[in-house]
This record gives structure tokens, sequence and C-alpha cells, in this order.
């Protein structure tokens, strides 16, 4: 009995804690202004320039660039609400206002454009939409 005991509540819980990847990515950086960074010239060259190896990186940066390949391969399964807003928001906007930029990121993120051609499918559906209720 004294064994099922440390089977159940010692090594149990130790391999699951150590047996598994985070199940998210941290949160931390949640509340990081998205749309101050997009409005923001020089911070938006600084966090594209991180994510480019052209520039050295805030925290935030170091962790969003360390996370984008996993993100963009598990379609940001790992991803809070509040991150797969912001990656909404951002490629959005990178897309629309700054696609030279976009352009270079995909490259090194995204090269079979996966991303582009899911945000460009959206925004059809959602103009037609529009359209339809008119």
């Amino acid at each position: 009995m004294f064994m099922l005991f440390i089977i159940s509540f010692i090594i149990v819980p130790v391999l699951k804690c150590c047996g598994t990847e985070t199940s998210t990515y941290t949160t931390q950086y949640d509340e990081v202004d998205i749309k101050e960074i997009m409005d923001n010239e020089r911070l938006l060259v600084a966090y594209i320039g991180c994510l480019l190896d052209k520039n050295p990186c805030t925290p935030e940066g170091r962790e969003l660039k360390r996370n984008i390949p996993d993100a963009l391969q598990s379609d940001c399964n790992k991803c809070s609400d509040k991150q797969r807003e912001n990656a909404d928001a951002w490629i959005e906007f990178m897309i629309d206002n700054r696609p030279e930029d976009w352009t270079k990121l995909e490259e090194r993120y995204n090269p079979d454009g996966s991303y582009r051609t899911k945000y460009l499918e959206s925004k059809h559906n959602a103009t037609s939409n529009v359209d339809e209720s008119k």
C-alpha cells in the first residue's frame, strides 16, 4: 500500500512535470502594447531588426523570436488568446503597411507563405461577408 502511495503521489507528478512540454508559451509579455510598437517607427524598426538578427533584442523580443518557428508550425496552438490576437494584428499590419519588411520576415520564418495566404483569404472572406450583408 505504501508503495502505491509513493507511485501515485510522488513519481507520477514528477513524470508529468518533467516529461512533457509546457502547454502554452509564457504570458509574461502579454501586456506589451502591440499597437504602441506598430505606431512608433523607432520601436517597430527595433523589433523588426531583432527578428532579423540585425540588432539586439529586448527580453520580450528574444522570447518572441524563440517561439515564432514553433508557433508558425503548430498554428499557434500554445498561444494565449492575447498572443493570437497580437499575432493577427502584427501580421495584418505588416502585410498591409510594411510589405518589404514582411517579405524579409516571411523569408526567414514562413518561406512557404502560408500565413500570408491565410491572412489574405481571411481578409477576402471578411470583405465578401460585408458585401453580402449590404
